[in-house]
């Protein structure tokens, strides 16, 4: 069994495209609408993700979505990159054998930003810790 697609119910869509496509990587699926109501998303990976606009959005706070990175040093850019656009983004944490960061992104959706540390722990490691 392959799971089909993932829908975001978000506050914003063309704010969340432009994050996802910006910040994520993510692109617009081929053939599938691109409305100001809803978009078809696509990742590395082919995986669909499906973005409505709903008025009220409430997560269970236990959800988020989370985009895996190669490298330690790809959760800080993308954290940096974020930042610099004018986000207010909690520093990258090490966390579990893994470099990770949560972004409450604007249009009502959690988004982990993450990466296994592997042998080399120093790397997951802030300044001054």
């Amino acid at each position: 069994m392959k799971l089909n697609h993932i829908n975001l119910g978000v506050t914003d869509v063309p704010q969340a495209v432009e994050i996802f496509e910006r910040f994520f990587g993510l692109r617009q699926a081929d053939g599938m609408p691109r409305t100001d109501a809803m978009t078809f998303l696509l990742d590395d990976a082919d995986s669909l993700i499906s973005v409505f606009r709903a008025r009220d959005v409430a997560y269970p706070k236990v959800f988020h979505i989370g985009f895996l990175q190669d490298s330690p040093a790809q959760v800080r850019a993308i954290h940096a990159q974020l930042t610099q656009g004018g986000f207010t983004v909690p520093a990258p944490r090490e966390n579990h054998g893994r470099l990770t960061f949560y972004f409450d992104a604007p249009f009502g959706v959690v988004i982990e930003v993450e990466s296994f540390l592997g042998g080399d722990a120093q790397d997951g490691r802030e300044e001054g810790s």
